[in-house]
This record gives structure tokens, sequence and C-alpha cells, in this order.
């Protein structure tokens, strides 16, 4: 049985009828992007409104991507040349590629070994008198720890952005992601829980002046009539991208929901494998799984392994950013960040969308213990192979 790590189609087939009307509706009206300053266009509106209730957010200003949120809500921070902006380096390259595109230096921290989540030990060590920010990164659906990390940065007067490009959705003791720093940087690129038909993100605050800063910023700093009161640059999500959002926002619960319940059998099918650590989840947090990462021994024969079997695996990420070439002149060398050097050697990410059943998960959880222990999976499962 195939298994995709993910599987686009499928969710469109469900959803097409509705996304082509709302489509239509924004071709017939022509209005295609949100106008200048203080203007406004009805997906968006009715986007922003959504994001707003579901993040507890004050402000709620859509983007042209994940990336642009991560770097207008810098912008209106003020980040610059000769500031430092405190990051972990196992992420997605747009976190530390926003602060470098500003002149502001990434001060790359490791994580810690069992939520892959930044360390707020290792943020604290890492504090000069040149910190400006810290962008804690909410990996693979669940949130880094907050408390600690607000404890460190109200302390030293330090702002907090937020990276929740896979975590809408995700809550720690209650309280949303986006709703802890001064702001939050959402994705709706195709792979996140709540996906565009292309690039898209948006920006989301519990402060309402901040948020006016930053939608301005999305409009070249035009405050209205071409009078540029900020240097902005145009930062706008397209009309198409949030309607089809709109259509799918409803569902977005339900898709967690089952993203939950497929970790749940890989949590228990996993449990006590040897060469397998599963995720954990830590106390107070929800994960809204936008991955499922083990860490695996012999990875590279495991992911052979499943691909004979047609079965989908990814790797996120395979090299740190302290390690990127254009990083280069910071630096760092191999060993400075063990904890996330040793990450990017296990972790693999296993098929969790919605639209896989849980025979397909099944399946997948089979072909790894089948990896790890074939002659006992040969001989004594407790679950048919699927046909």
């Amino acid at each position: 049985m195939a298994v995709p790590m993910l599987d686009l189609k499928k969710q469109h087939s469900l959803l097409r009828e509705q996304i082509r009307a709302e489509i239509d509706k924004v071709l017939d009206s022509q209005m295609l992007v949100r106008p200048a300053a203080g203007k406004t266009s009805p997906q968006q509106a009715a986007l922003e409104g959504s994001l707003r209730e579901y993040c507890g957010a004050a402000e709620a200003i859509c983007c042209s991507s994940g990336t642009d949120a991560l770097l207008v809500a810098l912008m209106a921070m003020g980040i610059g040349l000769g500031d430092e902006v405190i990051c972990p380096s196992f992420t997605f390259f747009a976190t530390a590629g926003a602060v470098a595109r500003l002149g502001a230096k990434p001060v790359f921290v490791d994580i810690d070994e069992r939520t892959f989540n930044i360390s707020p030990k290792a943020i604290e060590n890492a504090i000069s008198d040149r910190t400006r920010a810290i962008i804690p990164v909410h990996l693979y659906g669940q949130m880094a720890d907050m408390a600690a990390i607000m404890a460190i940065a109200d302390k030293r007067r330090i702002s907090v952005l937020e990276d929740a490009a896979q975590a809408i959705g995700a809550k720690q003791n209650d309280r949303p992601a986006g709703s802890f720093g001064k702001a939050g940087a959402l994705s709706f690129y195709p792979t996140k829980n709540l996906n565009a038909l292309g690039d898209a993100g948006a920006v989301v605050t519990t402060d309402a002046e901040f948020g006016q800063l930053v939608r301005l910023l999305c409009v070249h700093g035009d405050a209205g009539g071409y009078n540029h009161v900020r240097l902005g640059a145009n930062f706008r999500m397209d009309e198409i991208q949030a309607a089809a959002l709109n259509v799918k926002f409803p569902h977005l619960e339900e898709w967690h929901a089952a993203r939950r319940a497929h970790a749940a059998i890989y949590d228990k099918e996993l449990a006590g494998l040897d060469g397998v650590v599963t995720p954990l989840v830590a106390p107070g947090q929800q994960s809204i799984y936008n991955q499922y990462v083990i860490r695996a021994q012999r990875r590279t024969e495991l992911i052979e392994h499943l691909r004979d079997r047609d079965i989908g695996s990814a790797v996120y990420y395979p090299k740190g950013l302290h390690e990127q070439p254009c990083f280069a002149y910071l630096g760092y060398r191999r060993g400075d960040l063990p904890v996330t050097e040793l990450a990017c050697r296990e972790v693999l990410a296993l098929p969790v969308c919605p639209e896989i059943s849980d025979l397909q998960v099944m399946e997948v959880a089979q072909a790894v213990k089948g990896f790890y222990q074939p002659a006992k999976s040969a001989s004594a499962q407790r679950y048919p192979r699927a046909r």
C-alpha cells in the first residue's frame, strides 16, 4: 500500500467546488489585492477576522508569505545593522534569512534534545549588549517553552518574535502560538496545516499599535494618497489566496485532530522500538503535528526501506543553519551546536497528514518495525499487512 508524505490532491478534491466558487467571486469583483493603506478587501478582511479570534490576537495582517511575515515583523521592531537576534540553527532557512537581510546578525543557539525547540538556557547564555530580539521557532507543531523564554526576554527588555510557521493552533497551557511575544509569524505554504494555493502568510499580534505599523509596512509605508511615511515593501497577500484559506479555515481543527490521531497510532506502535525515539509532547503543550518526527538510527537505510515500499518520508532538516555556506562569515564550526548536529543526522518525518487513513499509518508503523525488528515483525504482527 502506497503512503504519500502529503496528499494535497485528495484534500483539494474534497473542497474543489467551494474553492472555485470563492475564486470566481474574486475574479468577478476584480478586487485582486488589498488596496493601499486604510482600505480593505473582503476575502482578506474575513481571513484576518478568523485569525484574530483563533490566535487570540488584537491584530492579524495577511502577508505574501511566511518569510515576509518574519521580515516585516522584524522591520516593525526596528531590527537593523549591528543588532543581534537569537534564533535556533535547527529550523527552516527563513528564520535567520530574514534577520540577515536587514543587516542584523543571527546568533545561533542549540535546541532541547527531546522537543527539538530552542533551549531557553542556550538563549540566556547567548545574550549580549547587542541582543535586540529572540525568535523562538515552534517546530513541527509544538511550541517552544514560551514561559521560560518570555521570563528571560522581559527581564532583559528584549523583543520576541514567535516563528509559528508550523504551529497555527498549537497551544501552551491553553494559550495559542503567536500570543506570547510581540508578534507571531504564520505560514500558509502548501505543506502547512492551513495551506494556501501557493505562498501566503500572516502576522498576528496582541499589540494593536504594532499591528497597524506592520500593516503600513506591508504597503510600502503608504499612509494614503502616496504619502510614504515609513520605508516598507510590498508584502501583500492576494485575494485568491485569502479566498482559498477562508474555505479551508473551518476544517482546521478537524485536520489537527486527524494528525493527533495518526500520531497516537505511531506513539503506540513504535513505543520501545530499539533504534527509534518517538516525539515528546512536553507537559502543558498541545501539538498540531505539522510533522511527526522520530529520531532514527541508520536513517538513510530506513528511508530506502520505506521508499522500496512506496512510503514517503522527509528530513527536516539535514543541516543546521550555522553550517550553511551563506552563514560561514559568522564563524561557526562543526561541534558548536552538538544537539542540533545530532538531530540533523537522526530526524525523520513520517506521513501524518489528515488525508491518509489509519490503515495507511499502520502500514508505515509496520514498515518501520519491520526494518528494526525484521524477524519479530514477520512472526508476531498484531495487525495484518494492508493490501
